[in-house]
């Protein structure tokens, strides 16, 4: 099995849906076995702040890496002309991102378990974000659900020529930020 190709095979393409899972699910389990107490307000609201922040670096990365920076640029092409193909990031391509990008940063300026919680809010944003993406390109919705619409701004995003729609989760930052 190719873990690190661009396009995946079904069972490669659903790792990101068992590990990210378990992934946060460890995490939560250290917090609640190894933190006192008095500490998991604070860790449940650095986790929010993470997942909160996710909406950003999501819509980041789709806007100016994905569609400005090669080779991102031209392997993100593929997808856009392949929308139902299992193209991504491999899972421990994206894990290894996580631990690099987010939790060693967090853990060397503060401590593990503020990295921990950060990595988790993070964490479930990108399964959020790669569970919606899977769910926008191969499930049908109801006219005028809110899943319609994100739906519907997702496929005028892959519209050749069209620029907008980077939020995969959410237009906020798109609403935001470009006025749309």
């Amino acid at each position: 099995m190719k873990f690190f190709s661009l396009e995946h095979s079904p069972i490669a393409y659903a790792a990101d849906f068992v590990a990210y899972p378990v992934a946060i699910l460890s995490g939560l389990a250290a917090v609640l076995i190894y933190t006192p107490t008095w500490r998991w307000p604070v860790l449940a609201l650095v986790a929010v702040l993470g997942l909160m922040a996710w909406t950003f670096i999501e819509y980041g990365l789709h806007r100016f890496v994905l569609h400005g920076l090669q080779p991102f640029k031209r392997w993100h092409e593929a997808h856009h002309a392949r929308p139902h193909a299992l193209i991504g990031t491999s899972t421990p391509a994206s894990l290894a991102m996580f631990a690099i990008l987010i939790f060693a940063p967090i853990a060397l300026s503060t401590d593990v378990w503020y990295a921990t919680a950060a990595t988790m809010g993070v964490t479930l944003g990108y399964l959020a974000y790669v569970t919606m993406h899977h769910a926008l390109h191969h499930w049908r919705s109801r006219k005028g659900t809110w899943f319609y619409r994100l739906k519907y701004a997702h496929a005028m995003h892959h519209r050749p020529g069209f620029v907008g729609n980077y939020g995969v989760t959410t237009l906020f930052w798109d609403r935001l930020l470009a006025g749309r």
